[in-house]
């Protein structure tokens, strides 16, 4: 019986044998190749990692550098200190302007309170050069009422410029708004948190709304760091100024306290808006024929009365001679 079980079981066993070698073998050769492949993987994901390491501390030093305060910085606050407008540097009403204008580098304010001082000295002395050549033959008063009058306009020039800045950012704004409000609505719809729906709007809305992704952007940036939610919102509406965000900052402010559904809230100012543009347009519509009263009756008017009148006056002369 002993014979018979170690006949039958010496085919399994050489089977068996036979099975490990191979499967040892296979193993030898293969196993440095895998060993190989893996360091290569672990040396190229060092080397991905050190790279991107390379160019985020690059991207902060040209970041500070670009913060850093330029040479001729120091000469303009001399000269804003000489005329005692130190203090116009530290008015928030001067920084919220500068911000609702898009202007944010830490030394704007110290550049236009600069261009208020230079542009009328400058104004003042060239458009007194200027009339002296281009009219020697005046009088010395029209030469300096000239130059008063140029001076005046560089006054008021940076204010004016600073002033149209915002009124275009905010129509720019205004015109993306809705669209903007539509995407969130849908990516807050998808389950996504009101971070990662700001951040996707802020990489959609990018090249066809530029001035919108970067103000959704800022806010999705303070909402990582800043330690109330609250305040974030609140700075979206100071930094535009528009009473539309000011609709969203209170909108989403009352469903992180209250816990409303934000995408109820954010599809309601979504239509408010659309019909405020829809009613917009029809009140231009509806005040476009009394604004050209005035063109048809300073223009087309006297070249109509000529086509009509000067034929028959041609012809009447003509008779009479």
């Amino acid at each position: 019986m002993q014979e018979i079980e170690w006949g039958l079981n010496l085919p399994s066993l050489i089977i068996v044998i036979s099975f490990v070698a191979a499967f040892a073998s296979v193993m030898a050769v293969a196993l440095p190749f895998i060993t190989r492949d893996s360091f290569n993987d672990r040396l190229k994901s060092v080397a991905v990692r050190r790279e991107e390491l390379r160019i985020r501390q690059q991207e902060q030093f040209q970041q500070r550098k670009r913060l850093m305060p330029a040479r001729h910085e120091g000469w303009m606050r001399v000269i804003i200190n000489l005329f005692k407008m130190e203090n116009l540097l530290q008015a928030k009403d001067l920084r919220l302007r500068l911000q609702q204008a898009g202007w944010r580098h830490p030394s704007t304010p110290v550049r236009f309170i600069f261009a208020r001082i230079a542009a009328p000295i400058m104004l003042l002395v060239g458009g007194y050069i200027y009339v002296s050549f281009a009219m020697p033959k005046s009088s010395t008063e029209l030469h300096m009422a000239i130059a008063i009058a140029a001076a005046a306009f560089g006054y008021i020039f940076p204010n004016l410029w600073l002033r149209n800045s915002i009124q275009k950012r905010q129509a720019a704004l205004r015109r993306a708004f809705p669209d903007t409000l539509d995407l969130m609505v849908i990516c807050v719809e998808a389950g996504m948190s009101i971070e990662a729906a700001f951040q996707k709007v802020t990489e959609e809305m990018a090249e066809s709304a530029p001035e919108l992704a970067e103000e959704i952007g800022i806010t999705a940036a303070e909402l990582a760091f800043l330690g109330d939610r609250r305040l974030a919102f609140e700075n979206l509406a100071t930094r535009t100024g528009m009473r539309n965000f000011k609709s969203l900052s209170t909108t989403l402010v009352q469903a992180e306290k209250y816990g409303t559904p934000i995408a109820v809230g954010l599809r309601t100012i979504a239509q408010e808006n659309r019909e405020e543009r829809m009613m917009a347009a029809e009140k231009k519509a509806a005040a476009l024929p009394a604004k050209l009263t005035v063109p048809m009756i300073m223009f087309f008017l006297p070249v109509l009365f000529i086509v009509i009148i000067v034929p028959i006056v041609i012809k009447v002369t003509s008779t009479f001679k």
